[in-house]
């Protein structure tokens, strides 16, 4: 019994010392540094060790193949005024929806009813009560023919015809566009739909068969507008309405 015993403790010493030092030298290794997402080509199996994940860069700075990096805008942006940002010329394109008919907030001293021009960023303002106001997009004069003041409408008109002052019919002359003498009212008039006479000047508030000039500057000093939103203008607003152009 005691030579049996003997002979176990002496197979097992080299096992057991061998043990030993395989835990020394595990112990003793650096720490093996692992890929978080396992994408490493090899994947840790011993048991026992210390294991250290590599740190990644933060994910909006990592830089995915194939892709390219987008600039995002600032949170705030300079908003230029309208009469600088907008084009100068027209072109034949889609309408701007800013310019449609729409109820806005509007603070005023003038009475509801009273009709204020703003040329500069191309809106007319129908006060309609106090603090708001029923705004349309317009078209205005172009340089040389802008203008500022204060008046009454003192005619309103459907399908208007048209009458070219001489200095206009002379001017486009020289330019070798020859005006009629006069033009019946109808869709090719350049009055449009309706016309509202602004005191004894030549300037009217009128349609156009033109819609994409509106938001530019481009008529001899009248305010056109699209012709269906002046047929809306034209029936919320009587003769005598005050009209105030700045």
């Amino acid at each position: 019994m005691l030579k049996k015993s003997l002979c176990l403790a002496m197979c097992l010493f080299p096992i057991l010392s061998g043990a030993a030092g395989a835990q020394d030298r595990y112990q003793n290794r650096p720490p093996v540094i692992v890929s978080p997402d396992l994408t490493a080509p090899w994947v840790m199996q011993l048991t026992g060790e210390r294991v250290v994940y590599r740190q990644q860069a933060p994910t909006a700075t990592r830089k995915m193949p194939g892709r390219r990096e987008l600039s995002r805008r600032p949170a705030t942006a300079t908003v230029q005024p309208a009469s600088i940002a907008r084009r100068q010329k027209p072109s034949m394109s889609k309408f701007d929806p800013q310019f449609l008919p729409q109820m806005v907030a509007y603070e005023t001293k003038e009475k509801p009813g009273t009709i204020i021009i703003d040329t500069n960023n191309r809106f007319l303002y129908l006060v309609t009560a106090r603090g708001e106001a029923r705004r349309y997009g317009v078209g205005v004069g172009k340089p040389g023919f802008e203008w500022a003041g204060e008046h009454r409408i003192t005619r309103k008109a459907e399908w208007p015809n048209w009458t070219p002052p001489q200095e206009m019919i002379a001017r486009e002359a020289a330019k070798g566009h020859f005006l009629p003498a006069r033009m019946d009212g109808g869709p090719d008039n350049p009055l449009g739909a309706r016309a509202m006479y602004l005191g004894s000047t030549l300037y009217r508030i009128h349609g156009t068969n033109a819609p994409w000039t509106i938001g530019y500057g481009v008529s001899s000093g009248c305010i056109r507008m699209r012709n269906e939103d002046v047929v809306d203008l034209y029936e919320r607003v009587k003769v005598g309405t005050k009209v105030i152009v700045i």
